[in-house]
C-alpha cells in the first residue's frame, strides 16, 4: 500500500465563519464547489435520507474507512457509530482486519466490504446472505454506501486531509493502521 502524504497536498480553505466546526473534509472540497455540492448531495443521503437503520450503515462505512486504510474516515464515522449505537468493542473489531464474532447478518456486512474491497464483487454467497435480511432497495445502498466511502476515502488519503484535534483516530490496537496527518491543536 502507498505511503499516506506527511501533510495535506490541499489546504482546506479557511473556515468561513458562518459553519462552526467546518471539517476539513468540506473545507478542502470547497476547493471544487460544484463537485463539493454533489459529494455532499450524496452524502447527506446516504447518512440521513437513506433506507438503512443507522447501526448496520455506520458498519459499512467505518469497515470500508478500515479496508481503505482511512484513518480520518474511521474517526469521523468512530463518533457517528457511537451515536447510532455501536460500542467501542464492535467498532475496534471493524478497524482489525480479523473482525471478529458478529451476528449473522453484521458478518454478512463486514464480507460484504472486504469483498467489494478485495475483488470489486459481492459472493454469490455472501450476497445469499444479505439477500435473507435486506430488500432490494436496501441492497442497492448497502453497494452503493460502500462505493461512496471507498471513494472519499481514497481521496481523504490522497489529499492528506488532516484530521481535527478532536477527532479519534484509530483503535490503539488497530492492525496496520496507517496515521493521517493531523492539525495543530488552534
Amino acid at each position: 500500500m502507498a505511503d499516506l502524504p506527511m501533510r495535506p497536498r490541499i489546504d482546506p480553505l479557511p473556515p468561513r465563519g458562518d459553519e462552526p466546526g467546518e471539517l476539513n473534509i468540506f473545507r478542502t472540497l470547497a476547493h471544487n464547489e460544484k463537485l463539493a455540492k454533489g459529494f455532499l448531495r450524496l452524502g447527506g443521503h446516504l447518512l440521513g435520507g437513506g433506507v438503512l437503520p443507522a447501526r448496520e450503515r455506520e458498519i459499512v462505512i467505518l469497515r470500508t474507512g478500515s479496508r481503505a486504510g482511512s484513518e480520518y474516515e474511521f474517526g469521523q464515522h468512530t463518533r457517528i457509530g457511537r451515536q447510532a449505537g455501536l460500542t467501542d468493542d464492535e467498532i475496534a473489531r471493524l478497524a482489525d482486519i480479523d473482525a471478529g464474532r458478529w451476528s449473522d447478518d453484521d458478518a454478512a456486512l463486514v464480507c460484504m466490504v472486504d469483498e467489494l474491497c478485495g475483488h470489486d464483487v459481492v459472493s454469490e454467497t455472501t450476497w445469499q446472505r444479505l439477500r435473507a435480511r435486506w430488500s432490494d432497495a436496501q441492497l442497492l445502498e448497502l453497494l452503493v454506501l460502500a462505493g461512496f466511502y471507498r471513494l472519499a476515502s481514497g481521496m481523504l488519503n490522497s489529499v492528506g486531509v488532516a484530521l481535527e484535534p478532536t477527532t479519534p483516530g484509530w483503535p490503539p490496537d488497530a492492525v496496520g493502521a496507517r496515521r493521517a496527518p493531523r492539525d495543530d491543536p488552534p
